[in-house]
């Protein structure tokens, strides 16, 4: 079992950024691949961002491209989201998810552990 713990969200104005973190306690977490997704208010769970266990692959969806970063520290269990450059269509719950196996994902259904979320909101 993999607990996950988000923080960072927030209110921020367009063009701002946030730096959204989580914390994963009860496996090695070098194991896993790691996982941000969104959900705006009445929209569907999105992808975001994965990377892989040792880092070396990454993948960020095309709205993010160019604005979002994700990276991880295995010594501190942590996975990370900066975002920079934020619009107000970034608006939404961000979840951090856990998926098995260590190689990276884009695909909702490959994740295995999920965060309660965290809020983002871009005002304009």
């Amino acid at each position: 079992q993999v607990q996950l713990v988000e923080s960072g969200g927030g209110l921020v104005q367009a063009g701002g950024s946030l730096s959204l973190s989580c914390v994963a306690s009860g496996r090695t977490f070098s194991g896993y691949a790691m996982g941000w997704f969104r959900q705006a208010p009445g929209k569907e769970r999105e992808f975001v961002s994965t990377i892989s266990w040792n880092s070396g692959i990454t993948s960020l969806a095309d709205s993010v491209k160019g604005r979002f970063t994700i990276s991880r520290d295995n010594a501190k269990n942590t996975v990370y989201l900066r975002m920079n450059s934020l619009k107000p269509e970034d608006t939404a719950v961000y979840y951090c998810a856990a998926k098995r196996g260590g190689t990276y994902s884009r695909r909702i259904g490959d994740y295995d552990y999920w965060g309660q979320g965290t809020q983002v909101t871009v005002s304009s």
